[in-house]
Protein backbone atom coordinates (compact mmCIF):
# COMPACT_ATOMS: atom_id res chain seq x y z
CA UNK A 1 0.00 0.00 0.00
CA UNK A 2 3.01 2.00 0.64
CA UNK A 3 4.15 1.96 -3.50
CA UNK A 4 0.32 3.01 -3.65
CA UNK A 5 0.59 6.57 -2.21
CA UNK A 6 3.61 7.52 -3.38
CA UNK A 7 2.14 6.43 -7.25
CA UNK A 8 -0.58 8.71 -6.27
CA UNK A 9 1.51 11.08 -5.35
CA UNK A 10 3.99 11.18 -7.85
CA UNK A 11 0.67 11.72 -10.42
CA UNK A 12 -0.94 14.49 -8.29
CA UNK A 13 3.07 16.17 -8.20
CA UNK A 14 2.71 15.56 -12.16
CA UNK A 15 -0.39 17.40 -12.50
CA UNK A 16 1.15 19.91 -10.54
CA UNK A 17 4.19 21.00 -12.58
CA UNK A 18 2.00 20.64 -16.02
CA UNK A 19 -0.16 23.06 -14.07
CA UNK A 20 2.31 25.33 -13.29
CA UNK A 21 4.28 25.58 -16.45
CA UNK A 22 1.29 26.14 -18.57
CA UNK A 23 0.94 29.28 -15.89
CA UNK A 24 4.19 30.11 -16.54
CA UNK A 25 3.56 30.31 -20.17
CA UNK A 26 0.45 32.36 -20.35
CA UNK A 27 0.68 34.37 -17.37
CA UNK A 28 -0.90 34.14 -13.92
CA UNK A 29 -3.71 36.65 -13.54
CA UNK A 30 -6.93 36.29 -15.13
CA UNK A 31 -7.60 38.41 -18.15
CA UNK A 32 -10.86 40.12 -18.47
CA UNK A 33 -12.97 42.19 -21.29
CA UNK A 34 -13.32 45.31 -19.71
CA UNK A 35 -16.71 47.04 -20.95
CA UNK A 36 -16.11 51.02 -21.31
CA UNK A 37 -19.89 51.51 -19.85
CA UNK A 38 -21.57 53.80 -20.11
CA UNK A 39 -20.11 54.04 -23.30
CA UNK A 40 -20.31 51.66 -26.24
CA UNK A 41 -17.53 48.64 -26.07
CA UNK A 42 -16.62 47.52 -30.05
CA UNK A 43 -14.71 43.49 -29.87
CA UNK A 44 -13.72 42.32 -33.30
CA UNK A 45 -13.37 38.75 -34.08
CA UNK A 46 -10.42 37.65 -35.67
CA UNK A 47 -10.09 34.14 -37.47
CA UNK A 48 -9.53 31.73 -40.41
CA UNK A 49 -11.98 29.07 -41.51
CA UNK A 50 -13.25 26.79 -38.81
CA UNK A 51 -12.19 28.55 -36.21
CA UNK A 52 -15.22 29.19 -34.77
CA UNK A 53 -15.73 32.97 -35.28
CA UNK A 54 -19.20 33.05 -35.72
CA UNK A 55 -20.19 30.29 -33.03
CA UNK A 56 -17.84 32.45 -30.67
CA UNK A 57 -19.61 35.45 -31.70
CA UNK A 58 -23.24 34.30 -30.40
CA UNK A 59 -21.37 33.05 -27.19
CA UNK A 60 -19.64 36.27 -26.26
CA UNK A 61 -22.82 37.74 -26.46
CA UNK A 62 -24.97 35.51 -25.13
CA UNK A 63 -22.44 35.70 -21.87
CA UNK A 64 -22.63 39.52 -21.73
CA UNK A 65 -26.44 39.70 -22.38
CA UNK A 66 -26.84 37.38 -19.47
CA UNK A 67 -24.10 40.07 -17.29
CA UNK A 68 -26.92 43.32 -17.84
CA UNK A 69 -25.46 44.55 -21.11
CA UNK A 70 -27.37 45.47 -24.44
CA UNK A 71 -25.36 43.16 -27.22
CA UNK A 72 -25.68 43.65 -30.79
CA UNK A 73 -24.14 40.94 -33.14
CA UNK A 74 -22.73 42.71 -36.50
CA UNK A 75 -21.82 40.62 -39.57
CA UNK A 76 -19.28 41.34 -41.75
CA UNK A 77 -18.23 38.16 -43.06
CA UNK A 78 -19.21 38.61 -46.87
CA UNK A 79 -17.39 35.90 -48.23
CA UNK A 80 -18.90 32.69 -46.89
CA UNK A 81 -21.95 31.74 -48.20
CA UNK A 82 -24.52 31.60 -45.37
CA UNK A 83 -22.53 33.07 -42.88
CA UNK A 84 -25.10 35.99 -42.49
CA UNK A 85 -27.50 33.37 -41.84
CA UNK A 86 -25.85 31.43 -39.17
CA UNK A 87 -25.33 34.59 -37.44
CA UNK A 88 -28.96 35.37 -38.05
CA UNK A 89 -29.90 31.79 -36.64
CA UNK A 90 -27.45 31.91 -33.47
CA UNK A 91 -28.93 35.34 -32.94
CA UNK A 92 -32.57 34.56 -32.91
CA UNK A 93 -31.33 31.68 -30.40
CA UNK A 94 -29.72 33.63 -27.88
CA UNK A 95 -32.54 36.75 -28.39
CA UNK A 96 -29.86 38.96 -29.14
CA UNK A 97 -30.55 41.05 -32.54
CA UNK A 98 -28.43 40.56 -35.19
CA UNK A 99 -27.35 43.43 -38.44
CA UNK A 100 -26.64 41.72 -41.24
CA UNK A 101 -26.47 42.61 -45.10
CA UNK A 102 -27.11 39.61 -47.46
CA UNK A 103 -26.98 41.28 -50.45
CA UNK A 104 -23.85 43.93 -49.85
CA UNK A 105 -20.12 42.53 -50.57
CA UNK A 106 -18.55 45.36 -49.15
CA UNK A 107 -18.06 44.85 -45.08
CA UNK A 108 -16.93 48.79 -44.84
CA UNK A 109 -20.40 49.67 -46.22
CA UNK A 110 -21.90 47.74 -44.08
CA UNK A 111 -20.59 48.90 -41.01
CA UNK A 112 -21.45 52.52 -42.19
CA UNK A 113 -24.94 51.66 -42.76
CA UNK A 114 -25.81 50.40 -39.27
CA UNK A 115 -23.35 52.37 -37.32
CA UNK A 116 -26.13 55.12 -36.34
CA UNK A 117 -28.39 52.75 -35.02
CA UNK A 118 -25.17 50.15 -33.15
CA UNK A 119 -24.51 53.15 -30.76
CA UNK A 120 -27.99 52.53 -28.59
CA UNK A 121 -25.90 49.03 -27.60
CA UNK A 122 -23.36 48.47 -24.97
CA UNK A 123 -21.43 46.07 -26.61
CA UNK A 124 -21.16 45.18 -30.34
CA UNK A 125 -19.53 42.23 -31.13
CA UNK A 126 -18.49 41.88 -34.85
CA UNK A 127 -18.15 38.74 -36.69
CA UNK A 128 -15.67 39.31 -39.38
CA UNK A 129 -14.26 37.13 -42.43
CA UNK A 130 -12.34 34.26 -42.62
CA UNK A 131 -9.92 32.21 -45.49
CA UNK A 132 -8.29 29.74 -45.75
CA UNK A 133 -4.73 31.42 -45.24
CA UNK A 134 -4.17 34.95 -44.22
CA UNK A 135 -3.62 35.68 -47.79
CA UNK A 136 -3.16 39.77 -48.91
CA UNK A 137 -6.91 40.41 -49.55
CA UNK A 138 -7.65 39.28 -46.04
CA UNK A 139 -4.88 41.17 -44.12
CA UNK A 140 -5.96 44.67 -46.65
CA UNK A 141 -9.85 43.87 -45.10
CA UNK A 142 -8.90 43.90 -41.79
CA UNK A 143 -6.73 46.58 -41.42
CA UNK A 144 -9.12 48.87 -43.33
CA UNK A 145 -12.11 47.49 -40.70
CA UNK A 146 -9.53 48.19 -38.09
CA UNK A 147 -9.48 51.92 -39.35
CA UNK A 148 -12.89 52.25 -39.91
CA UNK A 149 -14.35 50.24 -36.67
CA UNK A 150 -11.34 51.40 -34.27
CA UNK A 151 -12.68 48.01 -31.80
CA UNK A 152 -11.76 48.34 -28.37
CA UNK A 153 -10.94 44.83 -28.05
CA UNK A 154 -9.07 43.02 -31.36
CA UNK A 155 -9.84 39.06 -30.55
CA UNK A 156 -8.00 36.12 -32.31
CA UNK A 157 -10.28 32.98 -32.17
CA UNK A 158 -8.27 29.65 -32.59
CA UNK A 159 -9.31 26.33 -31.87
CA UNK A 160 -7.75 24.18 -29.30
CA UNK A 161 -6.22 21.19 -31.60
CA UNK A 162 -4.78 23.61 -34.82
CA UNK A 163 -0.90 22.63 -33.13
CA UNK A 164 1.75 24.19 -34.48
CA UNK A 165 0.29 26.15 -36.92
CA UNK A 166 -1.24 28.70 -34.51
CA UNK A 167 1.82 30.04 -33.70
CA UNK A 168 2.47 31.69 -37.31
CA UNK A 169 -1.19 32.13 -37.31
CA UNK A 170 -0.51 34.27 -34.65
CA UNK A 171 2.49 36.23 -35.44
CA UNK A 172 0.49 36.90 -38.88
CA UNK A 173 -2.34 38.31 -37.42
CA UNK A 174 -0.35 40.35 -35.49
CA UNK A 175 1.73 41.70 -37.56
CA UNK A 176 -1.80 42.94 -39.55
CA UNK A 177 -3.39 44.54 -36.34
CA UNK A 178 -2.54 44.32 -32.44
CA UNK A 179 -4.93 41.58 -31.14
CA UNK A 180 -5.70 42.51 -27.62
CA UNK A 181 -6.22 38.27 -26.37
CA UNK A 182 -7.61 35.23 -27.49
CA UNK A 183 -10.13 32.58 -27.16
CA UNK A 184 -9.51 29.16 -27.63
CA UNK A 185 -12.25 26.94 -29.32
CA UNK A 186 -13.28 23.34 -29.30
CA UNK A 187 -11.45 23.02 -25.77
CA UNK A 188 -13.52 20.00 -25.28
CA UNK A 189 -11.30 17.10 -22.72
CA UNK A 190 -9.79 15.64 -25.95
CA UNK A 191 -8.21 18.81 -27.71
CA UNK A 192 -4.53 19.09 -27.36
CA UNK A 193 -4.30 23.15 -26.46
CA UNK A 194 -0.55 23.30 -26.57
CA UNK A 195 -0.58 24.91 -30.13
CA UNK A 196 -3.12 27.70 -29.27
CA UNK A 197 -1.55 28.34 -25.73
CA UNK A 198 1.73 28.72 -27.49
CA UNK A 199 0.16 31.39 -30.18
CA UNK A 200 -0.89 33.54 -27.35
CA UNK A 201 1.91 33.41 -25.69
CA UNK A 202 3.52 34.35 -28.90
CA UNK A 203 1.19 37.27 -29.55
CA UNK A 204 1.74 38.79 -25.82
CA UNK A 205 -2.08 38.41 -25.61
CA UNK A 206 -3.87 36.93 -22.85
CA UNK A 207 -6.44 34.10 -23.01
CA UNK A 208 -10.23 35.74 -22.22
CA UNK A 209 -12.26 32.58 -22.95
CA UNK A 210 -12.09 28.74 -23.96
CA UNK A 211 -14.93 27.26 -25.94
CA UNK A 212 -15.80 24.13 -24.14
CA UNK A 213 -18.59 22.88 -26.84
CA UNK A 214 -20.88 24.18 -28.94
CA UNK A 215 -23.87 24.70 -27.16
CA UNK A 216 -24.25 28.86 -26.59
CA UNK A 217 -23.60 28.80 -22.58
CA UNK A 218 -20.50 26.47 -23.26
CA UNK A 219 -18.00 29.45 -22.76
CA UNK A 220 -16.11 29.96 -19.82
CA UNK A 221 -13.64 32.48 -18.94
CA UNK A 222 -10.40 31.91 -18.58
Amino acid sequence: SDEKIKGVEKKEHLTKLLHDSILEIIGKEKHEIILNKPKQTKIMLLGLYGAGKTTTAGKLGSYYQKRGNKVALLGLDVHRPAAPEQLEQIGKKINIPVFIDKTEKNPSKIYKKFEAELKNYDLVIIDTAGRHSLDKELIDEIKSLEKLISPDYIILVLQADIGQAAKQQAAEFQKACAIKGVIITRMDSTAKAGGALTAAHETKAPVFFIGTGEKMNELESF
